[in-house]
């Protein structure tokens, strides 16, 4: 049980979104039963010990979120997060899902040869960058939304520079999909 719950709060701790109990069962390998237990065990755990995080429940869906004790800290580290400068990181995956989006996390991940996890996640709360999935792929892709376009003054994604020429590159298809061989030879 020890194992299955480290492995739950690792995921919970790296999802941006709620995971149903059932995905997290398949994902682990496990019973959905074990996996609500497990859950249960870990919540108790964080509401035992004085910890600035918690694991919420709501409709079989969970998800680690800071605790609210912290709030008021929290709220103030968010709006300086959302309210500063963009980091070059940052600007480069912006620049990345303008003109390639929308595009799936994985292929922003290999564009840019680092994980965008946090990245993509700052762009969200900056409500510059959305995300929308795709069932069919089981993916999430991330495109610019219209306050990006707005705060850029452009009518349109077509209106950046060059746009045409970046959108329709097919040195960057040709990148993702020898690195998405090398990763997965059956493909």
């Amino acid at each position: 049980m020890a194992l299955l719950k480290s492995q739950l709060e690792s995921l919970l701790f790296v999802a941006n979104k709620p995971l149903a109990a059932k995905e997290l069962a398949e994902l682990l390998e496990s019973s959905p039963a074990e996996v609500e237990t497990a859950l249960d065990e870990l919540m108790a755990d964080y509401v035992s010990g004085a910890s600035g995080l918690q694991v919420i429940k709501n409709n079989a869906k969970y998800q680690m979120v800071t605790s609210a004790d912290n709030a008021a800290i929290v709220q103030e580290f968010i709006k300086d997060e959302t309210s500063g400068e963009l980091t070059r990181p940052s600007l480069e995956a912006l620049t990345v899902i303008a003109y390639r989006g929308p595009i799936s996390k994985l292929d922003l991940d290999r564009i840019r040869g680092v994980n965008c996890s946090l990245i993509l996640r700052n762009l969200l709360l900056r409500g510059l960058i959305e995300e929308k999935p795709d069932k069919e792929k089981d993916e999430l892709y991330y495109s610019v939304t219209l306050d990006f376009i707005r705060f850029l003054g452009i009518n349109q994604l077509e209106d950046l520079p060059d746009y045409e020429r970046l959108h329709q590159d097919d040195t960057i298809d040709k990148m993702i999909n020898r690195e998405e061989l090398a990763e997965n030879p059956t493909v």
